[in-house]
């Protein structure tokens, strides 16, 4: 990977934790992007965003830009940066520090490079799929996911049972049902834990690329895997598995098949 590509994650990331922390727990308007249910957005999310594109604009013109709030840019570009400035925006406007900017690039249709920065923590945690890497209070260190032969033995977190509905929530109960440890509502962050070694398995519902393709390279880069529930790419999102070890991967795509 380009080390001027590797560098340029944290030129955003110092971006968009700029643009987010003056209002992480003060008053702020909360508005609505559903038509139904609730989608949060908060004025943090659009300057993150605004302020990381203006930055790939400048730096790399002919890139391509997905975000979350305000759309593509070049989307046919042979590198796009995929961008969610502030991935779990329910946690960011309840106080809870389980968020974080999600800047990922695909290049050639491949999650190659990404990075998950928590500003308010401190830590960033980044990959390339062949290396992953942590920063941030607890020092410097390479990221490894820990061994995992069996659901018996998994600790397992989705951001919420809510996610799945029908066929896919029995799916889903099949896997829960087996794990030994199962948390909710982190969002990236348990991304983050698998490929730091502290999570087996995140098992998600309806993602979009922003919410995914940023975290794929950390965890493969790890010595994790990330794949649709098929066993197919999860670049595009969709319903996601991730896991730090292959058997559990295997045995969760199973139970999930039913």
């Amino acid at each position: 990977m380009d080390p001027a590509l590797v560098a340029f994650l944290d030129r955003l990331a110092d971006a968009a934790g700029a643009a987010i922390l003056p209002h992480f727990r003060t008053p702020f308007t909360v508005e609505n992007k559903a038509a139904s249910g609730f989608d949060p957005v908060t004025v943090a999310d659009r300057a993150a965003e605004t302020a990381m594109r203006a930055l790939i604009g400048a730096a790399y013109p002919g890139h391509g830009i997905l975000g979350e709030e305000f759309g593509a840019e070049r989307a046919d570009a042979d590198d796009v940066w995929v961008l969610d400035p502030i991935d779990g925006t329910r946690a960011f406007i309840s106080g809870l520090p389980v968020w974080g900017t999600l800047i990922g690039l695909v290049s050639g249709g491949r999650a190659s490079l990404g990075m998950m920065a928590q500003p308010f923590t401190g830590e960033r945690y980044a990959g390339d799929g062949r290396s992953a890497w942590y920063r941030g209070p607890g020092g410097d260190r390479t990221l490894a996911t820990r061994s995992c032969a069996t659901l018996e033995e998994a600790a397992l977190s989705t951001t919420t049972p809510a996610l799945f509905k029908g066929a896919e929530a029995q799916a889903y109960r099949r896997v829960e049902e087996r794990v030994r440890l199962v948390r909710y509502g982190c969002d990236c962050y348990a991304y983050a834990m698998v490929a730091a070694g502290h999570i087996d398995l995140v098992v998600e519902a309806g993602l979009h690329p922003y919410d995914i393709v940023a975290l794929i390279p950390i965890i493969e880069g790890a010595g994790g895997i990330v794949t649709s529930w098929d066993g197919g790419p999860a670049t595009a999102g969709g319903n996601v598995v991730a896991a730090g070890d292959r058997r559990v991967h295997e045995a969760a795509l199973e139970a999930l098949a039913g």
